[in-house]
């Protein structure tokens, strides 16, 4: 896998981000076992709670196009920050739900500062459907 051009990926989706309120944008690229990628960016909203992060839009894009969680190979979150990004709590939820325990997440920043993660590592003690 190249690391280097799904970190790209999740850039140009960054560029995309409509965030007129806190100026911050994140983008994020899912790469498939096919090659292909799906971007997502974060959307704010001026009611702020229905604003809806990166990790989700991509994440949502993808359930929405019949993709499941088996057909995903990496996830790659870039935003603008010191070190390379982390997730919030509720995005963690949702990939600990939609993706593999052990699919590989790519946490970066604007100088490609990466850690690379599995979705397990970032909610080790989720809760799972058998529970």
């Amino acid at each position: 896998m190249d690391v280097s051009r799904l970190i790209d990926e999740a850039i140009i989706a960054r560029t995309m981000a409509y965030a007129p309120y806190s100026k911050f944008k994140v983008g994020c690229a899912i790469l498939l076992k096919n090659g292909k990628v799906i971007r997502g960016c974060n959307i704010e909203n001026k009611s702020y709670g229905l604003t809806n992060c990166a990790e989700r839009t991509a994440l949502f894009k993808m359930i929405s196009e019949g993709i499941t969680k088996y057909d995903v190979e990496a996830l790659c979150i870039v935003g603008d920050t010191k070190e390379p990004i982390t997730p919030c709590g509720a995005c963690r939820e949702v990939m600990a739900e939609l993706l593999l325990p052990d699919t590989l997440i790519y946490l970066a920043n604007m100088e490609r500062d990466t850690l690379e993660i599995k979705v397990s590592d970032l909610l080790p003690l989720s809760f799972k459907l058998e529970n």
